[in-house]
């Protein structure tokens, strides 16, 4: 993919992290906007875009190991999956600032999260994906989901905006969150049916989990 990069140094600000945590332990989820700099997030978006017109992304896939399909009317974005030893200076950035969160939610909350795994994800117009939840039935290391939005010039009736189910299996109630460029949305991974509605312009992001050590059970 691309060679390794010099670790950069990226603190997240402290009252993000802090808002961010308090509200996991309070409603299970968080939307904070400006957790990257707009050139930040434009560096990444730019990247992104530049993978895609190479032929780097793939066709999204539903299920878990053997099972894993394409299933185009369940999911129909294309993806990238990263790799945490081979990132861009801009990933990195952005994994350093996951990383430096990862610590202070442990502190907040004692998840005892381990690592983070990710893709970029890329929703031509028209595509989608279905009210679903991230955790499989045998193996339950992703706990908490990560979703950085890509998305400078997102305006409303672009489409494309998360809606995050608030009551288990239930429909009702939910809250939709707009994809706006730099806004991180986290929530618990087995708690949240969510899905993505259709887009009406290209949608940009970088979705992931941190994860647990192994719970895996066959």
């Amino acid at each position: 993919m691309r060679q390794p990069s010099p670790p950069v140094q990226h603190p997240v600000q402290p009252d993000l992290s802090d808002s961010i945590a308090d509200a996991l332990i309070e409603k299970g989820y968080a939307c904070v906007p400006g957790f990257l700099s707009p050139p930040r997030v434009q560096a990444l978006a730019a990247e992104t875009l530049r993978l895609w017109d190479d032929g780097e992304f793939q066709f999204a896939r539903i299920g878990s190991g053997p099972n894993r399909q394409r299933c185009p009317q369940v999911r129909s974005d294309r993806i990238l999956w990263l790799d945490n030893d081979q990132l861009s200076a801009p990933q990195q950035i952005y994994l350093d600032a996951l990383d430096t969160l990862r610590q202070h939610i442990n502190r907040a909350t004692m998840m005892g999260l381990v690592d983070w795994e990710g893709h970029l994800a890329l929703y031509p117009p028209g595509t989608f994906y279905k009210r679903h939840i991230d955790v499989f039935a045998n193996a339950r290391e992703r706990q908490l989901t990560t979703i950085l939005y890509l998305n400078p010039n997102w305006r409303p009736g672009d489409g494309g905006e998360l809606r995050l189910y608030l009551d288990g299996a239930e429909m009702e109630p939910y809250i939709d969150l707009e994809p706006r460029g730099g806004t991180l949305v986290t929530f618990l991974s087995s708690r949240f049916y969510h899905e993505v509605l259709p887009a009406h312009t290209e949608r940009l992001s970088i979705t992931g989990w941190y994860r647990v050590r192994s719970t895996r059970h066959f």
